[in-house]
């Protein structure tokens, strides 16, 4: 399966942070597919399936794409006492997020997300955080993934997390296809290097997330959270200094910050959320501006990047 090089994120589509309208949500994938996005990536976490539910209507009718989405949280009736969802989603607390990584835990979150999406199958599935289960997941999420491949009901199964340890255990000790790595490959934090040498050793792909760090690598003039917390004074200063030195070779921070993870074998494509078609017409505009190598190289030599 060809992975394209720029991916849309879904997490935005479920309302994260803030509410998005329909309309809104809609031009926004509009926009993405009008860039050339052919790459989407959702989850049941995302608005307790608010956002599978969006990219499924606006990707009704559309063919040549490849979508993704996640296992590892059901979706069940919530208790009572709880009216908006706590979870950094601003949706109705009518269901609530239940932790399975059983394989038939797994069989039963696909299928409901098939059925959110509209869709007979879909092209990857990974399975989703299971920081604190991730023995369970390589010994029972995998082996029932691996047999819903073996049958083409999916084309590619592997792990999404915000770390890369676990990540490594899956790359070692199962047959996983991708990785989507959240957040440890960027401008900021190279840490995930040890997990990109081993995927691409094993031919493991890399869908590199988080790349704008949520949110302070986004725009020129760093600001907002990294790692969806309030950014720490010292990581503004770091990111000021690199985005200094772009502004030096004609690039602003965010076009770096998307140009940075593509520039390792591993990584296939980079995942960009979005909550607006003119977010989406901007990074697109940004992405498809050639980045001077005289500039990996000058970050380097000052000590914001490795050599």
């Amino acid at each position: 399966m060809e992975l394209p090089r720029h991916g849309f994120g879904g997490a935005p589509l479920g309302n994260l942070f803030e509410s998005v309208a329909e309309e809104q949500a809609r031009a926004t994938v509009d926009a993405a597919w009008d860039a050339g996005v052919r790459l989407f990536d959702t989850a049941p976490h995302y608005g307790l399936g608010l956002s599978e539910r969006r990219l499924g209507a606006a990707l009704a009718g559309r063919s040549g794409y490849v979508l993704s989405t996640k296992v590892g949280r059901l979706l069940v009736p919530a208790r009572p006492g709880r009216e908006r969802d706590g979870e950094g989603f601003d949706v109705p607390a009518a269901i609530e997020r239940v932790w399975d990584f059983s394989g038939d835990g797994v069989r039963r979150s696909l299928e409901e997300s098939l059925d959110r999406l509209g869709l007979p199958s879909v092209d990857i599935v990974l399975i989703h955080d299971p920081d604190d289960h991730v023995d369970q997941a390589i010994t029972q999420a995998y082996p029932a993934l691996a047999e819903l491949r073996d049958q083409g009901v999916v084309k590619a199964i592997g792990v999404g997390m915000n770390q890369w340890q676990a990540p490594l255990r899956f790359v070692r000790e199962s047959g996983v296809d991708v990785v989507m790595l959240a957040g440890r490959y960027t401008l900021l934090d190279q840490s995930g290097l040890p997990l990109l040498g081993e995927c691409a050793q094993r031919g493991v792909r890399v869908l590199a997330a988080g790349v704008f760090n949520s949110g302070l690598l986004a725009t020129h003039e760093p600001a907002g959270t990294y790692d969806y917390r309030p950014a720490p004074a010292e990581l503004v200063a770091h990111a000021s200094r690199i985005a200094a030195v772009c502004e030096r070779h004609g690039v602003t921070l965010p076009q770096a910050a998307m140009a940075f993870p593509l520039r390792h074998p591993a990584v296939a494509s980079i995942v960009v959320g979005a909550r607006a078609p003119e977010e989406v017409r901007t990074n697109a505009a940004l992405w498809s501006r050639p980045v001077p190598g005289s500039l990996w190289e000058e970050l380097a030599a000052e000590g914001l990047l490795p050599a």
